[in-house]
Parts: structure tokens; C-alpha cells; sequence
């Protein structure tokens, strides 16, 4: 695969990297988390460098960084895309291969495709690192261009913020839309503050799937020091569990694991059950400034209503206690309504290099976006809370 770099732009440099360890680290986080803005702990240099060091987003496993830079005169970054060249499309959450199919059954080659994204984190934040709009847009145009030179027939940006999403559109990226399920805090004291939002027959469902979830547990939430090697033990344990029964491996290593613990464990909330002395489930929460994180969970023995008791309700506990926004509870999962998770639209973006292959994906598109917000109204009318709901996000599908 040819690492390339495009031309420069206003004579800026624009570099393309194989490895993170290649960015000075002061300089990405000043990119990818500046001063004011929300936290994200997913663009983190930490977390990303973790990714690679750990060999969990590798070329070994298909995941080639070439993340792009631009830099000026002095070599100070101006402006950072988190970049991947891709021989698959797991890991993504976007899901894009009947589009793969239909190219390569058209004498196409799809991969390796370009992709700006968190690996194996569906969770929305920015993407195209810079403090400005213009230097936003060198970057996008320094993106197309790689695409160009690389002679890749697409590049895929998973998870921008809304006003990304829209203005990547207006530069001629197609836009998709999907949904999450979205707990929102309205200023809850505690959860049964939370549960006297809802209404009666929710309320009372809820109160018993608790109780149901709690016989017999011990229930903790650790994070910072607290957290051990022990810990960490049973939730791999778990997750490889929950691993091999989804997806049949899991993406990420203990090795991982462990940088994270060296790193960020002040940024990790893990709720641990344990049954007549013994740990038997574990949920992984990150902590961001305004948003719990939740991204993996897995039991080592049966228990009724466990993955919703570790997953939701002990995070909307967190939440409250943290004061923090909201849960982002990852991808899918229509369970989540019931539970006070309202469905939210979530936005990728897309550039296909091939006229007639952009043609055909953009029809697409525009039958989906539609059809996936109509379903998104129907599902919040199905909303568990009384009839004055909590405000929700607004969206434009343009």
C-alpha cells in the first residue's frame, strides 16, 4: 500500500503517518481535545497509540494507520485526520458490504478503502481535527486527494458530529444515517428521581427487573486506583466470552487492556458483579466530560436480567452520581427503549472516487436517510416516559 503523501496546500505540509507514535502526543490531544470543547476519551493519543502499540490495530489485522497532518512552516500540527487503510470492514459499525459486493461483482476492487474512525468504537465525535474552517476543509481535500494518489476507490468517515456530517456534504461527501439508543440526564437526582419520569407500568417493570438483577449480587463500580490486575482478569475473561459468542474473536487484547489501565484508568468506570464471593459478569464504561461511555460487557455465569442491570441501569446510577449528560450505550440494540434510551440519529460520510459507483450509492442513500429517521420518530412514540417526554436532540436530514 503506498504511503504517498498529497501535494500541499497553501503552503502548509501534509504528511501522512504510519503509526501515532509518529505525532507528538501534546500536539494530537491539543488537535483532538482542545481547550473548551467536550472530552472524548476515544481520539485521545492514549487510547488511539494503545490501539496500535497494543497490536490490536495493526496492519495484522487489517488496520493500516496512515493518519494525515498538516503542519506549518515550523512543524507544528495545524490540523490532524485519524486515518486507516482498511483490507476489511469490521471493526466499524457502518456497515458497507453489499456496497463492497456490488463493486467488486462490477470488476471493482474495494479494499483497501480509507477510513477516518475510532476503530471498534461506535461512538460520535470529531473527526476532522482542526480549530478552523478552512483548515477544516484542506484537511477533507487533503483526504480526497490521498484517496487520489492511493488509488482507492473510497473513503469513509464513521461517526462525525452532526455539523461535520452536514458541512462534509456540502464538500460532496455523501451522508448516511443510522441510529443509537441515547439515556439523557434531565437534571436526576438519583434513579428513582429518573424512574418517576416514566410511566406507571414502566416504572414498576423496571423496579422489578432490578430487584431481579440485584438477588444475590454484589454489585461494584471502580475506577481510578481502585481498579487491580484482578479486575481487569475477569473483565478479559468476560469479554473474550461475549467475543467468541458475537463476533467469533475479539477485537481488542489484554495488551490493550493494560495500556488502558496505565494510561486512563481515571477515564474508566468497570462494573463488577459478584456472586457468593466470586466475580461472575464485568461492564467497561469510559468517562468522558459530559458523557458515560459504555463499550463492553461479558458473564461468566447466568443471572436473569444481568446485561441489562451492568450495561443500563448501573450506568444511568453513574451518570446521575457523575452528573454527567448522558449514556451513549454503543450500537444497536432496540432493548435499550425500555430502559430510558431513546433512539438518536448517528451520521457517517462517504467519498467514492467512481462516478457511476457514487451515483448508485447516493440513490441509495437517499431512500434510506428518510426511512431511517421516519423509524426513529415511530420508536420515541413508543418512549417508556409519560407523556411530556425530556427534550431530544434535533436533526436535518438534508
Amino acid at each position: 500500500m503506498s504511503s504517498a503523501e498529497p501535494d500541499t496546500p497553501d503552503g502548509l505540509t501534509v504528511r501522512s503517518h504510519g503509526a501515532l507514535n509518529d505525532i507528538p502526543r501534546d500536539q494530537w490531544d491539543q488537535l483532538a481535545n482542545p481547550q473548551g470543547a467536550e472530552f472524548d476519551p476515544f481520539l485521545s493519543w492514549d487510547f488511539l497509540q494503545a490501539l496500535e502499540e497494543s497490536g490490536s490495530a495493526t496492519p495484522d489485522t487489517g488496520w493500516y494507520p496512515r493518519h494525515l497532518t498538516l503542519e506549518d512552516a515550523a512543524g507544528a500540527l495545524v490540523g490532524a485526520l485519524p486515518l486507516y487503510l482498511k483490507a476489511h470492514s469490521q471493526g466499524e459499525y457502518v456497515f458497507d458490504h453489499a456496497w463492497a459486493d456490488a463493486w467488486e461483482r462490477a470488476g471493482g476492487q474495494y479494499y483497501p478503502k480509507m477510513l477516518s474512525a475510532v476503530p471498534f468504537t461506535p461512538v460520535t465525535g470529531r473527526r476532522i481535527l482542526a480549530p478552523d474552517p478552512d483548515t477544516q476543509r484542506l484537511l477533507v481535500s487533503a483526504g480526497i486527494q490521498a484517496a487520489s494518489q492511493w488509488n482507492l476507490a473510497s473513503w469513509h468517515i464513521t461517526f462525525p458530529d452532526q455539523q461535520s456530517w452536514q458541512e462534509l456534504g456540502e464538500l460532496g461527501l455523501l451522508r448516511r444515517v443510522d441510529r443509537q439508543y441515547i439515556w439523557r440526564n434531565q437534571g436526576y437526582s438519583d434513579y428513582a428521581d429518573f424512574l418517576d419520569a416514566l410511566s406507571s407500568r414502566k416504572r414498576k417493570a423496571l423496579r422489578k427487573e432490578r430487584e431481579a438483577a440485584q438477588h444475590g449480587l454484589e454489585i461494584e463500580q471502580l475506577t481510578g486506583d481502585d481498579l487491580r490486575p484482578e479486575h481487569w482478569d475477569v473483565f478479559f475473561a468476560c469479554y473474550q466470552d461475549t467475543g467468541s459468542r458475537k463476533w467469533g474473536f475479539p477485537y481488542l487484547n489484554r495488551a490493550f487492556f493494560d495500556l488502558i489501565h496505565q494510561r486512563m484508568r481515571d477515564k474508566v468506570l468497570l462494573v463488577m458483579a459478584k456472586q457468593d464471593g466470586h466475580y461472575i459478569a464485568s461492564a467497561l464504561n469510559f468517562i468522558g466530560s459530559h458523557a458515560l461511555y459504555g463499550r463492553y460487557w461479558g458473564r461468566l455465569a447466568d443471572h436473569p436480567f444481568l446485561h441489562f442491570e451492568l450495561c443500563y441501569h448501573q450506568a444511568i446510577d453513574a451518570a446521575i452520581a457523575l452528573k454527567l449528560d448522558r449514556v451513549e450505550a454503543g450500537a444497536q440494540g432496540q432493548h435499550k427503549l425500555a430502559r430510558g434510551y431513546l433512539p438518536s440519529p448517528v451520521y457517517s460520510a462517504h467519498y467514492i472516487a467512481d462516478d457511476g459507483f457514487r451515483g448508485a450509492v447516493s440513490d441509495f442513500l437517499d431512500r434510506e436517510r428518510p426511512a431511517v429517521l421516519h423509524d426513529i420518530e415511530l420508536q420515541r412514540q413508543e418512549s417508556p416516559f409519560k407523556a411530556v417526554e425530556p427534550k431530544q436532540e434535533t436533526h436535518d436530514e438534508h
